[in-house]
């Protein structure tokens, strides 16, 4: 069986833009169903780096290694629902070979007796025009025009590499010529419909394949000059942290590219702070491995070499889910509430893509609270925190089958400007109380719950709206809506921890880790509305159980992820349709 993303016919159409290339790489990824390959076994060039990396040139925005192993295809087929699959296949031929077979090429038989075990595609930036005299009117318009698109195949076999070459095809009644570029023979052809085709073989090792011959001859530049992604600032430092065994795939993005497009996107465009932000990032990466019970990735970001900015090294999370029940359906934990959000400002301030701004979150609890986010909350919040969502009880005789809780816990230890956390927590608590009985004229009843001391919040109607205490005496906790307090005090015997859903989908490394995150899907997403993040979201989180992440800060210019989607079995295939 060959892998359906290189076996299926393409019929004539119109070249994906740039942006319908991105949200389908970025569906496959966040869907959990991405087609990536990361280790290359026949790779002269490094085992542990991309695919081509010593081919495509440095200005590239992405690239992605797709398995040539039909096992690998034929075991993903097993996840997820009808629906999903429909969806996945659906972006996998967008993603296809758009070069081969609009030229005549069966990969089965053409290409795969000689080529290696994956191919590589990587589309290059497009150049940005900054003419005011020639208005743009969507961002789809900005990048389709000047996409170029290259694709990089070992070879395995030389000899019939190369016999492929000599004899083109004559599909279409297109016309072949020849050329000699740096010393290396170039085949091109242009077809009647306008559609070009270019290939040379570089070092008999790769088959290089594009849509343009200047886009050929950029990338024989690039390997000449040796400024390929290969050379990026970071890229062989920090390809071998994700290094996996037999992957399905493998992936890479030039974060400042990236932000240099999306900049001038005429609808959402980002303003120059924010640009400044991300250029001093330099690239995301990523694996995809198959498991028995879903899809693993890990991650890797770094930041540009010659950015002034560096990370802290502080990993201390990890301890929360002790602390949550079985009963918790998501957790998000961290290591620095304070440093979180001094993040967050720096690359969300004035940010139009930004789900909820830093003046919107400050104004909020200012309304709300009278409090000042910075000065009276955040200014102890730098221990251990997590906000989780916890199941509660049904009420007896209640027609309710669901209710839960918002948790959110914070450790107030150490010392802050010689003043004790703790003692900023009471006194920041003190005014919560005094805001919730003065302006909403709550009852603040002081109560005790397995013999600790907790504060309840009850609304004018007489009901328990939210409860606050201590926790191991240096954990301040506040869960508001249904009342779970019995199962976090004292510490639960049954902990999320050690409850199996967590255990199999949370991953263990990186480990020490600044953060973690738990998500029970099927639970969640049945019973609370959630943001729409990626194009068929509903249709892919009903082909998942639940989501694990596990960050951590390598060094002081780079973060690992390791993320764990548990999928559903699928009852039956909805496989591509056959190429014969």
């Amino acid at each position: 069986m060959t892998p359906p993303i290189l076996s299926v016919p393409m019929k004539k159409r119109k070249k994906p833009s740039l942006a319908l290339t991105l949200s389908a790489v970025g569906l496959l990824v966040g869907g959990g169903a991405g087609a990536y390959w990361l280790f290359s076994q026949r790779q002269p060039f490094s085992r542990n780096l991309l695919v081509g990396a010593n081919i495509i040139p440095q200005d590239a925005l992405f690239a992605v290694s797709l398995s040539t192993d039909p096992k690998q295809w034929q075991k993903l087929q097993e996840f997820g629902t009808k629906e999903s699959q429909t969806i996945v296949n659906q972006n996998l031929l967008q993603l296809r070979d758009r070069f081969l077979t609009n030229q005549g090429y069966d990969f089965e038989q053409d290409i795969q007796p000689w080529v290696g075990d994956e191919v590589t595609l990587a589309v290059l930036a497009p150049q940005v025009s900054k003419s005011a005299t020639k208005p743009v009117s969507t961002n789809e318009d900005v990048v389709s025009n000047q996409q170029s698109m290259v694709m990089v195949l070992p070879v395995r076999n030389p000899q019939k590499a190369k016999s492929i070459l000599a004899q083109p095809k004559t599909n279409n009644q297109a016309k072949w010529s020849e050329s000699t570029y740096q010393g290396i023979t170039i085949k091109q052809s242009e077809g009647q419909t306008g559609e070009n085709f270019s290939a040379a073989l570089i070092d008999e090792r790769f088959l290089v394949i594009t849509d343009n011959l200047k886009v050929t001859e950029k990338t024989i530049d690039a390997y000449k000059s040796k400024t390929t992604l290969a050379t990026t600032g970071g890229f062989t430092e920090n390809f071998p942290k994700i290094s996996s065994y037999q992957p399905l795939a493998q992936f890479y993005v030039n974060v400042p590219n990236a932000a240099k497009i999306a900049a001038v996107a005429p609808n959402r465009r980002l303003p120059a702070q924010v640009l400044a932000q991300l250029q001093n990032n330099q690239g995301l990466a990523g694996t995809v491995t198959l498991e028995p019970e879903g899809i693993r990735i890990k991650g890797v970001s770094w930041l540009n070499p010659r950015s002034q900015r560096v990370l802290t090294v502080t990993n201390k999370a990890g301890n929360m889910q002790n602390r949550m029940p079985a009963e918790t359906i998501m957790m998000l934990s961290g290591g620095d509430l304070q440093r979180l959000w001094s993040d967050y400002v720096l690359t969300s301030q004035g940010n139009p893509l930004a789900p909820v701004t830093p003046e919107q979150l400050r104004n909020g609890v200012k309304s709300l609270t009278t409090l000042d986010l910075e000065r009276d909350l955040l200014k102890w919040m730098r221990g251990e925190f997590a906000i989780s969502l916890i199941q509660g009880t049904p009420k007896p005789g209640s027609l309710e089958d669901f209710r839960a809780a918002l948790v959110l816990m914070i450790q107030a230890s150490d010392t802050a400007n010689g003043q004790n956390r703790r003692k900023l927590a009471e006194a920041s608590i003190k005014q919560l109380d005094d805001v919730m009985k003065n302006q909403y004229q709550f009852q603040i009843q002081p109560a005790t719950v397995a013999g600790k001391p907790v504060v309840n919040w009850i609304s004018p109607y007489g009901t328990l709206t939210a409860t606050h205490g201590w926790l191991d005496g240096d954990i301040a906790f506040l869960a508001i809506g249904a009342p779970i307090t019995d199962k976090i005090v004292p510490k639960p015997n049954n902990t999320l921890a050690n409850s199996l859903a967590f255990q199999q989908t949370v991953p263990a490394e990186p480990n020490p880790t600044n953060g973690q995150f738990y998500l029970d899907v099927e639970q969640t997403v049945k019973n609370f509305p959630l943001p729409r993040l990626i194009p068929k979201q509903k249709t892919l989180l009903a082909a998942t159980r639940s989501i694990g992440v596990t960050t951590a800060v390598s060094d002081d210019r780079s973060t690992r992820y390791d993320i764990f989607l548990t999928l559903k079995k699928a009852d039956n295939s909805a496989a591509l349709p056959s190429s014969k």
